[in-house]
């Protein structure tokens, strides 16, 4: 019998391929650890499939992104403040929202329902009338209507950003002066995009004479906001530093006629971790953003503006993970084999079958086991529903399966937008059920406490949405 040697295990690959531990995950007796959390007893618990939502890990990143700015505005001798907004489309769940607000964070919003939840948070007195309420996206007549309800309320912070220029009529019949507003500055996209500008905001060269036309001689308007966004997030990139110079030079042009502007509104987010080996300079990045503003706000000689931020990713995406059994072992020809789950790569975690993104992916347990390249399919039918690669490597490696031994695989930092592009609650392909939920949270003494927030869908839940 040919003895197992130690590089063949699991353990060993992470370990040989990775820093590892990390501060997100630990092993113990063979068994990962998310946060501290043991998941083992979890999937004991609660099954699988199984969505996780760690809190802490949500005020956790508003801290650090505060922190990042903070110390490179002490440093700089930036003389305004930073504003942290949280997006709520990267996830609108209740437990998400009050996580947020018990920082101090304030909101930016991008349709008519989440006005909803805004008037829903203040009448649970989590959220008061002097917060921040960024509203961005192209609206429909409800939208705008929810927004000057939010005014007729008293929420004088509500900033709608305009993202075109008829927008603003729809504003002008309200009876309240000094409305915040804001613009939206359309960017151009990437070289490798099939158009060059985006559909979104008003253009570059139409931003002045706009507002000398439509906001300057309107008693009514108080232009508070310009707002910047790009889709690749926040880069350290020829691309990303051209647009942002662009924006900010606009800034100033803007300023220069309009004293009441004073908030430069970033928008794309910092990146999340989707692999052991992820770096990004942080500290680097926002040093850089307020250095470039500072420079360039001398050049033009007008004062520094107050810093937003609109973090939706960054704040939710790292406190999520997807944890799937394998349910059989399948191997279709001499290359490829194939571990079957209990779940769907379109239904749970769509990013990976509709942008092809890659989530960090390990195994739960039998870390001393050998490992193996596989393929790991969905429940589906669909031949799409796979996963077969990460983000460092383009395979996928998993410990070897053994016929009466259960293997779990977890997929992490799936906290953002997973939900809303599955159709949560609704129905998905091949009538794949949503997961059960679990929230998991510490107390003031660090003890880990664990809460079912919904169970799995129920055929009759689906049959009552198609009419049955």
């Amino acid at each position: 019998m040919v003895k197992r040697t130690s590089q063949q295990r699991y353990i060993d690959l992470i370990k040989q391929t990775f820093y590892f531990d990390t501060p997100d995950f630990t092993v113990s007796n063979d068994e990962l650890n998310f946060y501290g959390v043991e998941l083992m007893p979890l999937i004991e618990q609660y099954g699988t499939p199984l969505r996780l939502t760690y809190l802490p890990k949500i005020s956790e990143n508003i801290r650090r992104a505060r922190s990042h700015f903070g110390e490179a505005m002490k440093k700089l001798n930036y003389d305004a403040e930073y504003v942290y907004c949280y997006c709520t489309k990267s996830s609108h769940f209740s437990f998400i929202m009050e996580e947020v607000l018990k920082t101090g964070a304030h909101l930016e919003t991008s349709s008519t329902f989440d006005i909803a939840i805004i008037k829903k948070l203040h009448q649970k007195e989590l959220l008061s009338k002097d917060k921040y309420i960024v509203c961005n996206g192209f609206k429909r007549e409800t939208y705008t209507n929810e927004i000057k309800s939010l005014w007729q309320d008293g929420f004088q912070n509500c900033i709608a950003v305009l993202d075109n220029r008829k927008e603003i009529t729809a504003y002008e019949n309200l009876d309240i002066e000094k409305m915040q507003i804001g613009l939206r500055i359309a960017t151009e996209e990437e070289p490798n995009f099939s158009f060059y500008t985006s559909r979104l905001g008003i253009r570059y060269n139409d931003v002045v004479d706009f507002y000398k036309k439509h906001v300057a001689t309107n008693p009514k308007f108080k232009l508070s906001l310009l707002h910047f966004f790009v889709n690749s997030g926040i880069r350290d990139t020829v691309y990303f530093w051209s647009e942002f110079n662009k924006f900010v030079r606009a800034y100033c042009d803007l300023k220069k006629i309009c004293p009441e502007l004073h908030i430069l509104d970033i928008g794309g987010g910092l990146p999340i971790k989707n692999s052991l080996g992820f770096e990004y300079d942080y500290e680097y990045m926002t040093e850089a953003i307020i250095a470039n503003i500072q420079e360039v706000c001398e050049q033009e000689g007008v004062p520094v503006p107050t810093i937003f931020s609109e973090f939706g990713s960054f704040t939710v995406g790292e406190s999520g993970a997807m944890i799937f059994s394998v349910m059989a072992q399948k191997q279709q020809n001499d290359r490829e084999l194939w571990y079957m789950i209990d779940g769907s790569f379109i239904t749970h975690l769509p990013d990976t079958w509709g942008m092809g993104y890659r989530f960090i992916t390990m195994a739960i347990n039998n870390w001393d086991k050998e490992y193996q390249q596989v393929h790991v399919g969905g429940i589906t039918c669909d031949s799409m529903d796979y996963y077969d690669s990460e983000s460092h490597v383009s395979k996928l490696m998993l410990p070897k399966f053994t016929r009466g031994t259960e293997q779990y695989v977890g997929f992490f930092h799936t906290g953002a937008y997973q939900e809303s592009l599955g159709g949560y609650g609704g129905i998905q392909h091949c009538l794949i059920p949503n997961s059960q939920h679990v929230i998991i949270n510490r107390d003031a003494q660090g003890n880990v406490t664990t809460k079912l927030f919904r169970k799995e869908q129920t055929a009759e839940q689906v049959l009552n949405i198609l009419g049955y």
